[in-house]
């Protein structure tokens, strides 16, 4: 509550409107604005910055895989779920789109199929992500591994989740796709 004796603690009284309105506000008071409450009553979500798009060029740079509470990994940065999720969207907008994931670094291990997977991961799960990475494929998501990456692992064309294609490195293709134009995702 604002008491007089609460008012005389602010040295600076112009610190007062402050602390006004943070105590109004925190008690539901709504404050108005030529007549409009800024409280807002409606239960809806309302869109304040729509996105119109009519083409999308997007790189996701996925390089690293961190552990995950629960001890898993999962890749850094744009789950792989959110690519899925980016390319429906586009696709429901009817955005001409072209989606391109350059896997990299420790993530590229999820460009491998079950038992390259296994075999480099010493497991017997097989590619806990090949799924998602092959129904990224299928929605036309271009998946791509690092060429400098796998030749560093020893990996060939075969050991990979059909349909992934190999560049010659992913730092080079990042900046080519950037120069043609494409927006870097990257986290």
């Amino acid at each position: 509550m604002l008491t007089l004796g609460s008012f005389l603690m602010f040295k600076n009284r112009w610190l007062i409107v402050p602390y006004v309105a943070c105590f109004s506000m925190s008690f539901g008071v709504g404050l108005a604005t030529d007549g409009v409450a800024l409280a807002q009553t409606e239960h809806t979500l309302h869109i304040d910055v729509p996105v119109k798009l009519e083409k999308a060029n997007i790189v996701f740079d996925i390089g690293n895989l961190v552990p995950k509470a629960s001890g898993g990994t999962r890749p850094s940065g744009i789950p792989i779920g959110d690519i899925g999720l980016l390319g429906t969207d586009l696709r429901d907008w009817n955005v001409q789109r072209h989606i391109i994931a350059v896997f990299h670094g420790d993530a590229a291990y999820l460009s491998l199929n079950d038992d390259s997977y296994n075999a480099n991961r010493h497991v017997q799960t097989g590619n806990p992500f090949g799924k998602r990475i092959a129904g990224l494929l299928r929605q036309g998501v271009q998946i791509e591994l690092c060429g400098a990456t796998a030749e560093t692992n020893h990996w060939i064309n075969a050991d990979l989740i059909p349909g992934v294609k190999v560049d010659t490195n992913a730092m080079l293709r990042v900046t080519q796709l950037e120069e043609d134009g494409f927006t870097l995702i990257y986290e």
